[in-house]
């Protein structure tokens, strides 16, 4: 393994096989049970900070979606890269690790929509929710689509910028860190996972699977997940937030303030969408804080 990644990332691995695919996932720690999912194009090195801050007294359980970090990376012809085969992945995860608690939801990008449709399904293991610059919910009508996400979800350009020169993770690593920019070790190591034109198809799939408006793939489902949402209400809710996120911006951040005006929060507004990264000195204390304060997940 890469002796960068080990000094930054000094975990056991395990796998999962998922119909003859290998589901990476990290399990660290003892105690209640917090489930950290990452977005795109980033993967589970994205928590390693909250996992080594939690571990000595929760179990951290942190998988690789399918095609990204250290899972397998298949063709379409072996995986369906969309979001219901997703939340399917991470049911028969949690699953298999025959959890008998509640959990703590870590959710991030991409992450936000997997684990809030799991938890709509399963609302009764969800005992606490913390959300980091991302969504569970349509668009915001007030936010514009992103011409650069535009582009890689609906163009060929798109497609050979993302697949072929990793425009996707490497401008990611770039720019999604605004307060405390990151270091090319570690933009080197976001990136790892994701170098060859085949190791990159996850990074590609699920900007095109972002549905916008009725008719596309996976809209109703995305509107069913935001209905479903509501319910959490009354858990305990920590919300940190980078605000010069240029997709996960301050029209998401007002949508869940609108939705969970109970919930704590913290926003950064000179901090980027990697808010782990760009603001770990107070964001990971605060986490770590939050889920002592709120009691166990039981």
């Amino acid at each position: 393994m890469n002796p960068d990644l080990i000094k930054h990332y000094p975990f056991s691995s395990n796998y999962l096989d998922l119909n003859g695919l290998k589901y990476h996932y990290l399990d660290e720690g003892q105690g209640p049970t917090v489930v950290m999912l990452h977005g795109n194009p980033s993967w589970s090195f994205y928590y390693r900070n909250l996992v080594r801050e939690l571990s000595n007294r929760f179990r951290c359980i942190v998988p690789d979606h399918i095609g990204c970090g250290l899972s397998d990376k298949p063709g379409d012809d072996r995986y369906d890269y969309t979001l219901p085969q997703r939340v399917d992945d991470l049911e028969q995860l949690l699953d298999n690790l025959q959890l008998n608690e509640k959990i703590t939801l870590v959710v991030h990008d991409w992450g936000g929509m997997i684990g809030m449709a799991y938890a709509v399904r399963h609302p009764e293991r969800i005992s606490r929710l913390v959300i980091l610059n991302t969504g569970a919910f349509p668009l915001p009508k007030a936010k514009p689509f992103p011409l650069g996400l535009r582009i890689c979800r609906d163009t060929w350009l798109g497609t050979l910028l993302v697949r072929g020169f990793n425009a996707f993770s490497r401008g990611a690593a770039w720019v999604g860190c605004k307060e405390h920019p990151m270091s090319a070790e570690l933009r080197a190591l976001y990136e790892l996972p994701y170098d060859s034109w085949q190791n990159r198809i996850a990074t590609l799939r699920f900007v095109q699977d972002i549905p916008l408006q009725p008719g596309d793939r996976n809209y109703d489902l995305i509107c069913e997940v935001a209905d479903g949402i509501n319910q959490f209400a009354a858990l305990p809710m920590l919300i940190c937030w980078g605000e010069l996120d240029f997709v996960f911006d301050c029209h998401f951040l007002a949508e869940w303030k609108r939705r969970f005006p109970a919930a704590e929060l913290h926003s950064y507004p000179k901090a980027g969408h990697y808010i782990l990264e760009d603001r770990q000195d107070v964001v990971v204390p605060i986490i770590s804080e939050f889920l002592d304060r709120t009691g166990p997940a039981t």
